[in-house]
This record gives structure tokens, sequence and C-alpha cells, in this order.
């Protein structure tokens, strides 16, 4: 978009601009430099592409643009992230605040003490990510942060520090889909990754199976009725006594090695429904009944300090919920495989993101599904699989060079501003194969999906 609109100033620009953080249309500004050469480079163009073309375009001309450089803000859960990241995909720096330490003393994400833990963690978090890259705010082409899904208050200080950045620096801004994240960062990873592709996205609160069709269009095949498969991992990890701080899910999947996965006869979740839904509520039932029968004292005796046998049974119950666990994957993957070459032929990669896509035991199961049906599995490594600044800078580069922005913040904007965060955003469209009534009545307070906001700014 950005090489045919850019030089007409004409009003698409500023709808495409304004959609993501659904701000009044602004004039455009033509101040920056970058912009000044984006603006140039565009001149020489005779005829206008297609709207799918003009997407691709921009994409493909990221590596050449070495002077865009992008700062990304994350605050959507439970850890504070900030990176620097060049147009050509090279990271700057990467920086990460954990609340570990709260996890565990709440039992999970509290978010009103997410939210302080962010507004402490903030400044110093952005400023380091700055000074590693070895840049000033000044040198940045653009901000990118991430506006939803995820907790409002959280959501909030990543939005407000953003917005200050941008208002100070005269800065344009780019608001972030946290799931379209995930699924891009492997395009900083595989510079052969192209559209379309499918693509699996778990973790702590997400399972989303999604076509990805191009920038900002997906196709939803699957998501989750209840909760997601992290979600199963950090609880059951906590039931069995384990050391969470460095997250409960790296903790299962260590000592479920040690364990028997064939143990214990738990029921794989929802083979009766034929699409790719996900359900793991009753699983981790099925993990709370199998700790209790078994009189496992885990509340009181930490996994440091069990017995020789008893250590035994919580890795007979760890390995056996993690091979149920994924085959539940491996079942709507299946499935989604099937679906998404039915509606897209050419696909050629399988993209597994998220936090839940660092296990690596996911990876080899996935990997063989993958195979199976002649795709390439593309996964981001471990660093960049969790939440981070580096997906959420890369994805602004790419909505950035396609056009889509708002125009720096108005000087005399207040601090006291009522954002437009999403924290219940779809990222797609559902296929009507995979629609699931019961995740469908969950509609109050849900923003129009991404791929609506995106294909609705192409037709204006």
């Amino acid at each position: 978009m950005v090489l045919t609109l850019l030089p007409t100033l004409s009003l698409p620009v500023s709808r495409a601009t304004a959609f993501l953080l659904g701000t009044p249309l602004k004039s455009f500004r033509s101040h920056h430099p970058l912009l000044r050469s984006l603006l140039a480079s565009a001149s020489s163009l005779s005829a206008p592409p297609t709207a799918r073309s003009l997407i691709t375009m921009a994409s493909a001309s990221i590596p050449a643009r070495r002077d865009l450089l992008m700062l990304g803000i994350e605050t959507s859960c439970d850890d504070t992230a900030a990176a620097v990241v060049r147009g050509d995909g090279e990271i700057l720096s990467q920086v990460i605040a954990s609340q570990s330490d709260l996890l565990v003393k709440w039992g999970g994400v509290a978010p009103k003490m997410a939210e302080e833990a962010h507004a402490l963690a903030i400044d110093q978090v952005v400023q380091k990510a700055l000074d590693d890259a070895n840049v000033s705010e000044s040198d940045l082409s653009a901000v990118a942060v991430t506006i939803g899904p995820g907790l409002s208050l959280c959501l909030r200080v990543g939005v407000h520090k953003a917005r200050n950045i941008a208002k100070v620096f005269r800065l344009p801004i780019v608001g972030v889909h946290h799931m379209e994240a995930h699924a891009l960062v492997s395009r900083l990873v595989n510079k052969n990754l192209d559209y379309p592709f499918l693509a699996l996205l778990i973790s702590g609160g997400h399972n989303l199976l999604v076509l990805a069709q191009n920038l900002g269009e997906y196709v939803q095949l699957g998501t989750t009725i209840d909760d997601a498969i992290g979600e199963a991992y950090d609880k059951s990890a906590r039931w069995l006594g384990l050391d969470i701080r460095k997250g409960g899910g790296p903790a299962l999947e260590e000592l479920a090695l040690e364990g028997d996965p064939n143990s214990i006869n738990f029921r794989v979740p929802m083979r009766q429904h034929k699409d790719c839904n996900f359900s793991y509520a009753g699983l981790k039932t099925q993990v709370r009944l199998a700790i209790e029968s078994r009189n496992l004292r885990t509340d009181d005796i930490p996994i440091s300090s069990a017995t020789e046998e008893d250590r035994q049974l919580r890795a007979n119950i760890a390995a056996s919920f993690q091979r149920i666990a994924v085959l539940h994957l491996e079942d709507r993957c299946q499935r989604a495989v099937e679906w998404a070459l039915k509606l897209e032929p050419s696909i050629k990669h399988f993209v597994v993101s998220g936090g839940v896509a660092s296990n690596q035991y996911v990876r080899a199961r996935l990997n063989d599904i993958a195979e199976k049906n002649g795709l390439q599995l593309v996964s981001p490594p471990p660093s960049l699989c969790t939440d981070n600044g580096v997906m959420i800078a890369w994805t602004g580069i790419e909505h950035f060079v396609a056009g889509r922005f708002e125009d720096p913040p108005l000087a005399d904007e207040p601090d006291d501003m009522q954002y437009d965060l999403r924290p219940r955003w779809p990222l797609g469209e559902e296929y009507a194969e995979g629609r699931s009534v019961s995740r469908s009545l969950k509609t109050a307070r849900i923003h129009p999906s991404l791929t609506s906001m995106t294909q609705s700014s192409l037709r204006s």
C-alpha cells in the first residue's frame, strides 16, 4: 500500500494508517527522513498494483530498508518487554522483565499486581532496549506496541509509554495484534516463509489455528473453547508441586522425561467433535483427580523434597498428561492441515509459535504432522516463542511498510487519555466448518477481528 498511496497522500492512507488504533482520521505527516525516502522511492511507479500485491511488495522490500528502526513494546500479560529491530530483521536489542516471583506468590497472573509490576519496570526496560541497541528515541522510525488481546490493565501501561515516546519525538505508532505477532515473528527467522501458511499459536492464554492468507488477513480454523494448553501445563505443574519460577511448562516438560507416558490412561479431549477446536479444562480435572487418588501431598511437599517413589508417581502423571495434551494438538492440527490445503492448496509451511512452542516434545510431535503432509515446520527459537518485544517490533515493521500506522499523537494529548485497548480481539474470521457454538456465545465486548478491519481498510 505504501508504494502507491504515500505519493498521493489520498484519504485511504489516513484510513489505513488509523484503523489499527481506532483513532480519528488525521492528515498524513511526511516530515520524517525515512518517510520522505519512501515517498521518493515510490514516485517513479507508473501503475498501481492490485490490493493483494501491494502488501506482498511492501513486505518483500523490508530487507533493503536497513535505515528503518522500530521500537517494539509488549505488556499484554505478565512480562514487560521491549526490543529494537531493523527493517531487514536484524535484532539490535531484546529486553524482558519477568514477573515469575509474582506468579509463584499469587498462583498465576493477578491483573492488578501485574499492572503495577509493568508500571515499575517499563521505563527501565525501554531505556535498556535503546541503550543496548546504541540508539536514542530520535533515531527511531516508529514505535510498535501491543494493543490487544490481553489484560486491559497491562495493555494500558505499554500503550501509554509508546504514545508518550511517539508524542515527544514525533514518531508514528503501529498498534499490534499480539497473536499476529506470534505468527509473523517466524517470517523474521525464516525469510522464505511467505503467504499463505498455516499457523498454530499456543500459549498460556491461547490455542489458535489460523490460515494466514496475507498480512492482517486470517481464517480462524480453530480455537480453545475453555482453557489453553499453556494454562493446563501451568496448573498441572503447580498441582504436582514443581518449582514454577522459570515457568510451569518447562518444569513439567523436564519432569515428564523421568516418567512413563503410558502409565495413566487419561482421555483425549473432544475426540467425538470433528472440528479444530480445543479443550483442556477436562484434562486438567483428570490430572487433579489422579494426584488426589494417589494421596500425593504435593501442597506441602515440593518435588525437591519428595521420596523416590513419590517423585516417580509425579513424573508418571506429568508424562501421561503431556502425551495426551499433545495428542489433542496433533488431532486438531491434522484436520486443520486438511482444511487449510483445501482452502489454499499452495501452502508449504506450518508455523508453530507461542510460549508452548518452546517445548521440544511438542515440536517433535508437530514436526511429524508437518512431514506427513509434505509441509515444512517453522518455529522461532525459544527466546522468540514466549512474549517478547522483537515480535512486536517486527510485526510493526511489516505493517509500517504496508502503510498501516497512526500519525504521531497530538502535542496536547492528555496523559489520562482513554486508549482504545482491545483485550478481546479476534485475529481472523471463523471458518464455517470450524465454528464453535459454545465459543461463539462469548461475544461480549469483542472488537471486530483484525482481518475484518484490514479488509475494510483495503476496500476504502
